[in-house]
């Protein structure tokens, strides 16, 4: 997308309000105490949600967010619960996978959960930015894909796992997908560059469902990936003034951003496996590189060496596609 391009989409394109029911419906939206997480959360109070679970690392800050949620869409106490989840932690995603496996449905996994790191910090072996929006993303995601499944057979329902990505996933150079071992060159310190990090976690992202995707097809569940557009959010609050003055002139507020999250998340078919982009599927966006041979190639690299990953962690957990 050229940067004019952008201007008009953030100035102009207002993605929909929603509108469709969630009503019987079990929602687990990751890192929803704050920011689009928090919003797409409140929609789906409004939206009338069974149980809708506030998937959080700051307890404390997600019951203040339950509260404010039940005190602007009097949805009942019942309603939302908070539960405790670190994504720098695998035994945290472990302990929130299994309690909620215990749920009687799963209708949504919303994984909006993400950070944009600023300094160099290690994570369960790895850099911190590919621990939590990659490899604990994905973790998480496998770990409860058997219950949006069973979900599916149990309930005759179409479940969503529904990923938040970015478009910065188009700036990464990503240059380390012709390394011997991916995962290594980028937990490489001497390596590290900051503003290169995040949007390359969010290219991995959109190259891991493009690869996971087929395993998905005709289970039941609809897995997609979005892009909720510059918004204001506490996301990218440390990184820098030039991202403020650009947030200032032309971010989404954090409602309006929010939107793409839940249309994502009540998507139907057409979506699997699919970019989505103003709350609607849009494969015309996702980058050059990720359409190309190259890109294709590079996908296969990293499944391969995630897949490694994730078995370590766990045995037998990519077993779950």
């Amino acid at each position: 997308m050229t940067f004019l391009g952008l201007i008009y989409e953030q100035l102009f394109v207002k993605p929909t309000y929603p509108t469709t029911s969630c009503a019987g419906q079990t929602i687990i939206v990751t890192g929803s105490n704050v920011g689009l997480g928090k919003e797409a959360a409140r929609h789906f109070a409004r939206l009338g949600a069974s149980k809708l679970i506030l998937a959080v690392r700051n307890t404390k800050a997600g019951e203040a967010a339950k509260h404010d949620i039940e005190s602007t869409t009097r949805c009942s106490p019942e309603v939302i619960e908070v539960w405790p989840l670190d994504l720098s932690s695998y035994a945290s995603v472990k302990a929130f996978a299994d309690r909620a496996s215990e749920l009687p449905r799963l209708d949504v996994l919303l994984e909006n959960a993400g950070i944009a790191a600023v300094k160099w910090q290690v994570f369960e072996g790895h850099e911190s930015t590919l621990t939590v929006n990659v490899i604990s993303t994905f973790y998480l995601a496998l770990l409860l894909l058997p219950k949006l499944k069973s979900s599916a057979k149990q309930f005759g329902i179409k479940p969503r796992l529904t990923i938040v990505s970015s478009a910065v996933h188009a700036q990464a150079k990503f240059a380390e997908w012709k390394e011997p071992k991916i995962f290594d060159a980028l937990d490489n310190e001497s390596k590290f560059d900051v503003w290169e990090r995040y949007p390359l976690s969010k290219l991995l992202e959109v190259l891991v469902v493009r690869q996971i995707a087929p395993g998905v097809e005709g289970s039941g569940v609809i897995l997609n990936i979005l892009n909720p557009g510059l918004c204001h959010s506490e996301l990218a609050r440390d990184a820098g003034w030039p991202l403020t003055v650009m947030k200032f002139f032309l971010a989404r507020t954090t409602e309006v951003g929010s939107r793409t999250l839940v249309a994502a998340a009540v998507a139907g078919p057409e979506a699997q496996g699919k970019y989505m982009h103003n709350g609607k599927v849009d494969e015309s966006v996702v980058s050059p590189f990720v359409k190309s041979e190259d890109g294709k190639l590079a996908a296969e690299k990293v499944w391969k060496e995630l897949s490694a990953i994730l078995e370590a962690i766990q045995p037998g957990v990519t077993s779950n596609l």
